[in-house]
């Protein structure tokens, strides 16, 4: 075992969570327990449209808890749309939140409960450790299999100023209780199954990866690792089959509890700064870098990788060259989930290259990358991802 992972001081922090078919009708108790006047649901119509956020209207109703929808949310969450969520939260006169959905309603139910209590706008609580007062009491649902939002310190809020994802990472930000019900997965199309399973891929990667990580988070990552890889390709092509929803949403929830608590790395400042400059989909940014990312990295821990390659499935028989091995497996995974594209495919471009490396570079993923990267190796990076 790596020295620095053996004996170095770690933390680890988690929400209560209740994980099964029918946790989500279990909203209404726990807000109850939370002492809720009246609760706002924060979601979107992509989580309306199958029923689920009326199974949770429902379980409130059952307790007598008055409830308020906030729906103005779109992928990435935006800094005007978190201030538009608090000024109806206190128009509502709402004191718990409910989030149903995937990130893009957690983080910005997360960015509401923190705005409201400390009454400033939510940009200014980027960085580690900035927000002075915890929000109102958080209750999430996840619908997706692979944000892992439930149940980590972060909350990502997209600065429409400045083009900029910022990541909030504070103990503030970690749900009250994260109610994780694998059966809400089970009406994702089949393009959210391959980019959010992908982005739960690749928080175990990075997790195992981090200079950070440590003995229970590797754990959690290396137990993550096969449940997604083996089971992404047959819950996209079979996606009512509750018994592989239920395995990608289990290795969703073990990789949330390595990164939260190992950190990430720059798969995720580059995808960070994909999408805070063009508005792209996070999972699929993560999906299209995660190769060239090990390329580079592999170098600096390389027995680490290896045994990712181990975990994924990789064949490793006759595969003196380790790197080449697990390059060819993650390709291979992106395939069969149907991602065949390329970062140049989703709009960018050259010349956006220089502002993505700057933005990537001060990441505060990129601190816990295994191999520290300069601006000009991050733009070698982008320049690779463009086309192949």
């Amino acid at each position: 075992m790596d020295p620095h992972v053996a004996f170095d001081l770690r933390k680890f922090v988690a929400p209560e969570f209740v994980y099964g078919v029918g946790a989500l009708t279990l909203i209404g108790r726990y807000a109850k327990n939370f002492g809720a006047g009246k609760a706002l649901v924060v979601t979107d119509p992509g989580v309306i449209r199958p029923g689920w956020v009326d199974k949770a209207f429902a379980s409130l109703d059952a307790e007598h808890i008055p409830w308020a929808t906030f729906q103005s949310i779109t992928p990435n969450p935006k800094d005007h749309e978190v201030a538009a969520g608090v000024r109806f939260y206190r128009e509502q006169g709402c004191d718990v939140i409910v989030a149903v959905g995937g990130g893009s309603p957690m983080d910005c139910a997360k960015g509401i409960g923190i705005a409201s209590a400390n009454n400033k706008d939510v940009l200014e609580f980027e960085g580690v450790d900035e927000v002075p007062t915890p929000g109102p009491p958080l209750i999430c649902v996840p619908t997706t299999a692979g944000t892992s939002a439930d149940i980590s310190q972060f909350a990502i809020i997209l600065d429409t100023l400045r083009k900029l994802k910022i990541s909030i990472v504070s103990k503030t930000v970690v749900p009250d209780v994260s109610l994780i019900d694998p059966e809400t997965t089970t009406t994702m199309p089949a393009d959210l199954t391959a980019a959010t399973g992908l982005d739960a891929l690749v928080h175990a990667i990075e997790a195992y990866a981090s200079n950070a990580s440590s003995p229970v988070t590797d754990i959690n990552a290396l137990a993550a690792m096969p449940l997604l890889a083996q089971n992404l390709a047959p819950a996209i092509a079979s996606p009512k089959n509750l018994e592989y929803r239920n395995n990608m949403m289990l290795g969703s929830l073990l990789a949330g509890l390595a990164f939260s608590n190992a950190g990430l790395g720059l798969v995720h400042s580059m995808a960070h700064s994909m999408g805070g400059l063009l508005d792209a989909p996070h999972g699929l940014c993560n999906a299209l870098l995660l190769d060239h990312v090990i390329d580079f990295n592999y170098p600096a821990a390389p027995e680490r990788y290896d045994r990712i390659l181990s975990a994924i499935g990789g064949e490793t028989a006759g595969a003196p060259d380790r790197k080449a091995a697990l390059l060819k497996c993650i390709a291979k995974l992106r395939e069969n989930a149907g991602i065949t594209t390329t970062i140049g495919a989703l709009g960018v471009t050259a010349a956006d290259i220089p502002q993505l490396s700057i933005n990537a570079f001060n990441d505060p993923c990129s601190a816990t990358n295994p191999r520290q990267a300069s601006i000009q190796e991050i733009e070698k990076l982008y320049e690779r991802a463009l086309s192949i």
